[in-house]
This record gives structure tokens, sequence and C-alpha cells, in this order.
């Protein structure tokens, strides 16, 4: 069994469910004091990060990557224990294979290599890993970025291990991620005897007209880099639970995923805009989870095109689909940011795993994307 494969196995059987690290950052920071990197432990409340630095000077080559995970869900529906880390038919099986302990393992072992194979490397070799990237992410790499700027620390290059690939391993890199803004919208009204509406006023009567306007509306057509911004409600509640009583108010959660396009406020404004339009009587709260952002083409996105190509002869494409990804807490330092990792097709599922050949594949990319830009 190859080194990165055994790393890869030692932090699946570390437990940690966000926001607990169970141990798997002081495995690998033994892994880098040994080759010679300098570790400082950011931790915030109950979080656990870490920076980790070789080289000095320019350019500053980071690598974001988190050892927080989701819960696993039925075990029993498992095909293996998700915290063992078996390997079953070429497959490297358990929570965080994919997403993205693997991937933190191989760029560890990555790193290490190189480091041994050029002692006195240009610049700055680092890595950001945080356990709070699965979770609300307010203790995680932010704290970290603090930091740096502490240390008036210029980034130039930020890859990040998120499992990119889609169709086949090194199909697919991440240049840029949509914003997320989430609400938090309660309609209210006036409740009483489902017999006797004239003495009531339904909130969710009063909620359907604003709600379809908003589902239906064309927000924008995107742009070459981006999809179309989207509107999706995740949640309706309202009623007491009795079948003849009109509830007094109706509580929905709504979610923009939106393109460079558009803006926070302008979505807010838009919101506002349609609510009033139907006369309603409303409360809101929103939370920002990540503002839109996109790097272009550059050095790292250059390098990383041609580790694939010589690794896996593809020519892969550039893409800013999914969900939120650290990537934001780093673009705002101007930093070009790029994500990269194996198949992203069980992640989040029950049976998550990867291919073993993926991730020796992929150490030899992190490996040829360091080389070209440090060595």
């Amino acid at each position: 069994m190859s080194e990165v494969i055994e790393l890869a196995r030692q932090l699946i059987r570390c437990q940690s469910i966000t926001p607990d690290d169970a141990g798997c950052q002081e495995i690998l920071a033994k892994k880098l004091i040994t080759s010679g990197f300098n570790v400082e432990q950011i931790n915030s409340g109950p979080v656990t990060n870490m920076w980790a630095t070789h080289g000095v000077g320019s350019p500053v080559f980071v690598y974001a990557g988190h050892t927080d995970v989701v819960p696993t869900g039925p075990i029993d529906a498992w095909r293996h224990d998700p915290f063992e880390g078996v390997i079953a038919e070429g497959y490297l099986h358990g929570r965080g294979a994919a997403d993205m302990k693997g991937s933190v393992a191989v760029f560890t072992k990555a790193a290490c290599k190189f480091v041994s194979d050029h002692p006195d490397h240009n610049g700055t070799l680092a890595m950001i890993i945080t356990s709070d990237e699965e979770g609300v992410a307010t203790d995680g790499t932010i704290k970290v970025i603090e930091r740096i700027k502490q240390l008036d620390l210029k980034i130039d290059y930020c890859l990040v291990g998120e499992p990119s690939s889609s169709i086949v391993f090194g199909d697919t890199i991440k240049v840029g991620r949509r914003g997320s803004l989430s609400c938090k919208l309660i309609i209210h009204g006036q409740q009483g005897h489902i017999a006797y509406p004239k003495l009531a006023d339904n909130p969710i009567h009063k909620a359907l007209s604003a709600l379809n306007q908003l589902a239906e509306r064309k927000w924008d057509s995107g742009n070459e880099f981006f999809d179309p911004t989207s509107f999706q409600i995740s949640n309706f509640q309202s009623g007491t639970g009795a079948e003849n009583v009109i509830p007094g108010d109706a509580k929905i959660f709504f979610n923009f995923r939106f393109s460079t396009e558009q803006t926070e406020l302008g979505l807010k404004e838009e919101v506002v805009k349609t609510l009033d339009s139907c006369g309603l009587d409303y409360s809101l709260d929103w939370r920002v989870c990540s503002q839109p952002f996109f790097s272009k083409s550059g050095e790292l996105c250059k390098a990383t095109e041609k580790a694939i190509f010589d690794e896996l002869k593809i020519q892969t494409k550039k893409s800013t689909t999914g969900g939120t990804s650290d990537g934001r807490f780093v673009a705002p330092l101007g930093a070009e940011v790029l994500e990269f990792g194996p198949r992203n097709d069980t992640i989040h599922k029950v049976n998550e795993c990867v291919l073993v050949s993926e991730l020796e594949g992929l150490e030899r990319i992190y490996y040829s994307i360091i080389e070209q830009l440090l060595g």
C-alpha cells in the first residue's frame, strides 16, 4: 500500500464530524514538521485550524483543505464501516474519502516530497487546514486569513482540494463559485377559527402570490462563466397542527445562488419590492453565506491544466458550478483561486468512496503543480 493511501486511511479513521477535528491535524502536523514545515495552530472555539509554511518570500502558493466531514447517516446502510478506511475492489471507502481527506492526504504527501526534492525552492509553500468547512465556517479558514493579514502576507495562488471532477477524474476544475444569500421570511397574519375566515387573516394565502412571483422570475441569464441566478424555497412552516385553525404566521426559508450579474443589495431590494407590492406584513432575516468570485486564468490555471494533461491526457474544462467552498475567503485577497480534486459522485452520500488510482494520480498532479510554480 502506498504511503499516501495509508495516510488517507489514518485520517478517515478519525471521526471528525464538523467541527471536531478528532486528531486529523495532529497526524498531518507531525508529517509536515518532520519535513521541515513551520506549523501554527490557529484554533477558534471548537474549531481546529492549521497554518503550515515552508520557504520564504514570493510567490506564495497555498493549499486549502478541510478535515471535517458531514455525518454518516444510517450506519447500517454502509457496505463498510465509514470510519475504517476499507479498501475494496480498487476503492478507498469511508466518510471523507472524496470530500476531502483523500485530497488533504495527497497534498500533504506531495508537499513533503517536493520540499525533500527541492529544499531551496522558490517562494513559500503553505497549507490552510480547517475543521469548519462543512459547518457554518465562522471559526475556520476565515480565522487563518485573519492571521495571514496580520503577517502582511500576499497569497499569489490558492489551490483548494475540493472534489471537482465530474464524470471522469480530471475533467473539471473550478475557477469560481456563485454567491449564496439565504433568508428567513415571516409573513404575519391573524390566527382564527377556520369556519370564520373573515375574523382571521391567513398568512399562507397571502404568501402564495409573492412567492410565486419570486419563483417564476428570471433574475438574469448568467454569463460565459456563471449559470443564471436561481431562487429556491427550502422550507415552508405554518399551522398549529389542528385542522380547524387558521395560522397566525407563515415562515419561509429561501436561498439565492447568484452570479456576478447580481449583487447582494440588488437581490434584497427586489425581494422587498415584490413583498411590498403584494401588501404583505412581513419580517426578513438575511444571511450572506458567500459572495460570488471568479479567477481569471493565470499561472496556477496553466500549471494545473498542464499537470492534468501530462498525467491523464485529457483537456480539463473550467466551471463555477456547485455549492460554496473556502475559496471564497481567499479570493478577496487578490489570489488566483482554483479547485481541483477527485470525482464528486459519492460525496455526502452513504458509501462515499474514491478510486485508489485517482488519489495516486492526484499526488503526481499536485506535485507537478507545485514544481511548476515553485521549483
